[in-house]
């Protein structure tokens, strides 16, 4: 044999007590629709009800506030743990679709921000990951992202 890597004619590693299976790597699982929708759910009652708590008892300013610091505080999470509690609580984390690394915490933030683009139009860039190819919304695509089932 020339390459030391090449299988011998009829040779069956499981039977070979010698040996040493390596795993090789899977590529991720997306994310399906309704995973996502789960994990949106959760966040968004997380951000809401206090929101809607905080502006009933105080001011209208005071709850968009509220709202703002939840926009930064899960875009961080996602961008250094790609999780947000949504997430976690369902299986999932967001990553870069070139690599699988996490976005870092300015993408984070800014996907978080570029959602205002999936709302436009009937909400239809939400919707757009149930035909994508890549499960991806408008604010993943402009960002290169993808959600995963986490491990």
């Amino acid at each position: 044999m020339s390459n030391p890597y090449e299988q011998q004619p009829g040779y069956q590693p499981n039977l070979d007590p010698n040996y040493a299976y390596t795993p090789q790597p899977q590529a991720p699982v997306l994310a399906n629709w309704g995973q996502r929708l789960g994990s949106g759910l959760i966040d968004w009652l997380i951000v809401v009800i206090p929101t809607v708590a905080i502006a009933a008892v105080t001011n209208q300013l005071l709850g968009n506030l509220v709202s703002l610091a939840a926009l930064i505080a899960f875009g961080y999470m996602e961008g250094t743990t790609g999780q947000t509690p949504g997430k976690k609580v369902v299986g999932l984390r967001t990553a870069k679709y070139a690599d699988g690394a996490l976005l870092g915490v300015g993408i984070g933030i800014l996907r978080r921000v570029l959602h205002i683009l999936d709302a436009l139009a009937c909400f239809l860039g939400y919707f757009w990951p149930i035909w994508d190819e890549k499960r991806q919304t408008f604010a993943d695509k402009i960002v290169g992202s993808v959600v995963v089932v986490s491990k």
